[in-house]
């Protein structure tokens, strides 16, 4: 099922998204409108609207997003970096986080901003110290994402905060889909229409079991929290103008604009 999270008229609520389009369009869904929260058991109220009537929202609204680097051995390669011996994570804050369709700023301390294409993993449950064999007990379904990042700053600061944390960098959507097998999966990114990456998620040094395992040794996960799992080669340089998709085969695509920090 693919749950979305949208406004109209001024209300924000959660729908199931029904029907058929092609990728990003959004041309002949319709929403049915869930009755409260989808983490859990939940009904649909039946009310349905398209959705080319409502505003996409990002699909959640994580109390954080916990990211990982270096997950695909060619992607650290062309950045020069060796495959780390641990998973390397890092934080992005819930005021990164942004919908499909919403404008990505490009930061006025940076002069590299970079694309990365994402699979993000939805958490459906509070845990901690979550045993492998109980993974997708937890996990909510999951999304596209792009960890929108200001590369020189990366290259310059030890630490990671600033450059991939600064506000409209953590792009997610368009909805999460809660029946998919994460194991080898497309994923893609285009600027302009243009292909910039294509990998599998087959590819990950560390599957999405083995990213929760080592998440959760360290901190509680709550319903709605956000995991980015890495991303394949290719990355490469945004500019105000541009328009970057990132499509992930099974969920659908993740549109952005990037526009000058007013």
């Amino acid at each position: 099922m693919r749950i979305a999270r949208f406004s109209i008229d001024g209300n924000v609520a959660f729908g199931a998204v029904e029907g058929d389009a092609a990728p990003g369009t959004g041309g002949g869904l319709v929403l049915d409108i869930i009755k409260g929260i989808p983490y859990g058991d939940f009904e649909l109220s039946g009310t349905k609207v398209p959705l080319s009537k409502v505003r996409l929202l990002p699909p959640v609204l994580p109390n954080k997003v916990v990211a990982i680097g270096r997950n695909y051995a060619e992607h650290a390669a062309e950045l020069g970096n060796e495959v780390p011996d641990v998973p390397v994570a890092f934080f992005k804050p819930t005021t990164s986080v942004i919908g499909s369709g919403d404008a990505i700023e490009y930061p006025t301390f940076s002069n590299e901003l970079h694309h990365e294409a994402e699979l993000a993993v939805v958490i459906g449950r509070m845990c901690r110290e979550v045993p492998r064999e109980r993974v997708k007990d937890v996990v909510f379904g999951y999304t596209c994402a792009n960890d929108v990042t200001a590369r020189d700053v990366q290259q310059r600061e030890k630490q990671w905060a600033r450059a991939k944390g600064f506000d409209t960098s953590c792009p997610l959507g368009p909805w999460v889909e809660t029946d998919l097998d994460p194991g080898d999966l497309t994923i893609q990114c285009t600027v302009n229409g243009e292909q910039r990456q294509l990998g599998r998620t087959s590819d990950m040094i560390r599957s999405v079991e083995d990213l929760v395992v080592h998440i959760t040794e360290a901190m509680t996960l709550l319903p709605g929290d956000v995991i980015l799992t890495g991303t394949p080669a290719g990355v490469g340089p945004l500019n105000v103008g541009d328009e970057v998709a990132v499509t992930i085969e099974g969920i659908g695509t993740l549109t952005n604009k990037v526009i000058k920090r007013g």
